[in-house]
């Protein structure tokens, strides 16, 4: 059996069929870039890169796009409130992101389109749908035609009468029905703005993906994904705008994962349990929170908690110890003994059931199970009296190639000591009183390298392991 995906289009798993053989076409939502991201954004970031690992483990060549929004209202809010200008903030914040998901071992996307470096193309996609008729200007404003697209609400599975129901013009809109949704606004005195056919203004939101899903992967991709939260009306939106304008389907699969609650509570800054990723990575490792958030699979709810933490950082520290262990016993193994070809072929048929697992729309979870099994089978042949080298070496190159698949490392590291990180600080320091800026970026570099972010504060300079 191949990948099955769980498309939220059709509510049901369906066989992966990319649009080009050994390729997939994925686009991920990313962050509106005007603050640190918290730990629901960490979870879709953590999800599709899985996702996608396992694609190129599958030996998928993955053009992976992840947005940044980085011009909307939260942004002009965030820039008026430091006293700073848009592009600063998105730029802080963009570094930001790529900074707390790369301590959970994210790897960076393909691309990383923003909607300020792609405003032709969507000023020319807006401008197209009003051609199209599906789109009309209203005193400066550009709103999507809803009911010129027959099929809207197909994806949260609405009816336009159901939708039509709450659905209201608010003061300053001069829609024609309160169903439609802005393509372009007219942005107000001293906001950031570009030149268009309908005057000077910005993009909504819904019209930067579709845009930048078109130019960078095509007017159909294999796969759009997101939170649950985006399905509508973002995502349903981006459909049928897309839709619409190309007169094909958008995108064959769309993923979708769940929520996170904090203490079983909803997360919000009202209730005071808004956890911030670049806050708690610094109190916890960040591969510990990654292999927590795969521990559930990835369209469930899931509850984050000091105290599952806490089990999750146990459950990997087995895994962890189990490779040592081998490592260890390898000093005293034999060449070979008589049983090491059963043993092989058990650790191959826990590789296959790991297939499998992942096969199965990513279920992750069952896919640890795999990996805590495999475990409990090494820690039984250490037990044995002779081991061999052969079997040895076959539980850890599985382990860690599995592990590796889900972005856990299990082999252990040489770490620097937290003396002579410092120690490398200092140097830097000095290096920069004496103009010796080249030895100063040396050293940043070296760290980054090795896994220790820097960073200047005006109380000195603090480090973290990424």
């Amino acid at each position: 059996m191949g990948i099955q995906i769980y498309n939220t289009l059709t509510r049901q798993k369906e066989a992966f069929k990319p649009i080009e053989e050994g390729k997939v076409r994925m686009y991920v939502c990313g962050p509106t870039v005007y603050n640190y991201i918290h730990i629901g954004n960490a979870r879709p970031a953590i999800v599709f890169d899985t996702v996608r690992k396992y694609f190129q483990y599958q030996n998928y060549d993955v053009h992976y796009v992840l947005n940044f929004t980085d011009v909307d209202d939260k942004l002009i809010k965030a820039a008026n409130e430091l006293g700073s200008e848009v592009p600063e903030i998105a730029e802080r914040f963009i570094e930001a992101y790529k900074e707390d998901v790369g301590a959970f071992g994210v790897e960076e996307a393909v691309d990383h389109p923003r909607v300020t470096e792609n405003m032709s193309e969507i000023i020319e996609f807006i401008n197209t749908l009003v051609d199209k008729g599906h789109a009309y200007e209203s005193g400066g404003d550009v709103y999507f035609r809803t009911r010129s697209f027959d099929s809207y609400g197909k994806l949260s599975q609405q009816s336009i009468d159901e939708l039509r129901t709450g659905a209201r013009i608010e003061v300053g809109e001069k829609k024609e029905d309160p169903l439609d949704f802005t393509l372009w606004k007219t942005t107000k005195d001293g906001e950031i703005a570009w030149e268009s056919p309908w005057g000077e203004g910005r993009p909504g939101w819904h019209i930067e993906c579709s845009a930048m899903a078109k130019k960078y992967l095509g007017d159909t991709i294999d796969i759009h994904a997101g939170g649950q939260d985006l399905t509508f009306p973002h995502h349903e939106n981006e459909i049928a705008q897309s839709e619409a304008l190309n007169e094909k389907q958008f995108a064959n699969y769309w993923m979708h994962n769940g929520y996170i609650k904090i203490e079983n509570e909803k997360m919000s800054k009202s209730l005071g349990n808004f956890v911030l990723v670049h806050d708690i990575i610094k109190h916890h490792d960040p591969q510990v929170i990654r292999f927590f958030m795969l521990s559930v699979h990835y369209r469930h709810p899931i509850n984050f908690s000091e105290a599952l933490l806490e089990g999750a950082k146990n459950s990997l520290d087995r895994i962890k110890n189990a490779y040592e262990n081998l490592e260890h016993r390898k000093q005293s193994a034999t060449n070979q003994t008589e049983d090491d070809e059963e043993w092989i072929q058990k650790v191959e048929a826990y590789k296959n059931t790991f297939i499998e697992e992942m096969n199965d729309d990513f279920n992750t979870a069952n896919a640890i199970s795999v990996l805590f099994d495999l475990t409990k089978d090494a820690n039984v042949y250490l037990q044995s009296t002779h081991t061999s080298e052969g079997v040895i070496t076959s539980f850890q190159q599985t382990l860690s190639e599995l592990a590796e698949v889900l972005g856990i490392h299990v082999a252990g590291e040489d770490e620097l000591l937290d003396e002579e990180i410092d120690a490398l600080i200092q140097e830097r320091i000095d290096a920069r009183k004496n103009r010796n800026f080249q030895r100063a970026d040396e050293i940043r570099d070296d760290l980054k390298e090795r896994g220790i972010i820097l960073e200047d504060t005006p109380q000195g300079t603090r480090w973290k392991r990424g």
